[in-house]
């Protein structure tokens, strides 16, 4: 895949015309399409967005402490953020997939698009350097990182603080179900605290099910 449209699309999202354009082709294949895919430059871009992220919030917010920091840190480069933010540069458009992925809806899958939005990051690095791939994170994430100044309370940290406050037994998470395709799994969760009640989440993994039962059981609840 050497189309100009596709290659007219990364230089949009990234604001760098590609030099390498094999990097970003193959930032965007997924395994099931046959060919080298995107996991190793996942594996890298994982890194880089996590670093950006830590060094933005440490020089944005001078004054918190280490555990609010790594509270926004763990909601800004988790898996549904990921997703999001690739659904919003129209990631979906443009990923080779096998038919059997494509028939499977892999093409929407959150995870998928959060593992390609970090390989992408991962080509910027090798095709850019590192203040490229800072500009190309800092670009798609800075209103997020600038929303997350109020409570950001991980929903887990919270509802346990709220237990051990209210003299309640410790919230139980257990899992329910694990279905859907290898590339597309979903988890179902449920939370409980005795004697309060409880609820059941799904997600594409069993934190992510977690958080958003914790955050559906404190809305609910307390």
């Amino acid at each position: 895949m050497n189309r100009p449209d596709f290659l007219d699309w990364i230089a949009e999202i990234t604001n760098e015309r590609p030099s390498s354009p094999e990097l970003y082709i193959r930032a965007a294949t997924h395994g099931s399409h046959g060919e080298k895919d995107y996991q190793r430059l996942e594996f890298l871009g994982d890194r880089i967005l996590g670093l950006v992220i830590a060094d933005q919030l440490y020089r944005q917010f001078p004054d918190e402490p280490e555990g609010q920091l790594s509270q926004r840190l763990n909601g800004l480069v988790s898996g549904p953020v990921c997703g999001d933010v690739a659904k919003n540069i129209g990631v979906g458009d443009h990923i080779l997939l096998g038919k059997q992925a494509r028939d499977d809806g892999a093409r929407k899958s959150v995870k998928v698009l959060g593992d390609v939005m970090e390989s992408l990051i991962g080509a910027v690095y090798l095709d850019h350097g590192m203040e490229a791939a800072r500009s190309f994170i800092l670009r798609h994430w800075e209103s997020r990182i600038s929303a997350t100044v109020a409570d950001v309370r991980h929903p887990k940290s919270a509802l346990q603080e709220w237990a051990a406050a209210n003299n309640r037994k410790v919230p139980e998470y257990e899992l329910i179900e694990k279905s859907g395709p290898h590339h597309d799994l979903k988890f179902n969760v449920r939370l409980s605290v005795r004697n309060i009640g409880e609820v059941e989440a799904t997600a594409s993994s069993i934190q992510a099910a977690q958080t958003k039962a914790a955050k559906k059981f404190l809305e609910k609840f307390t």
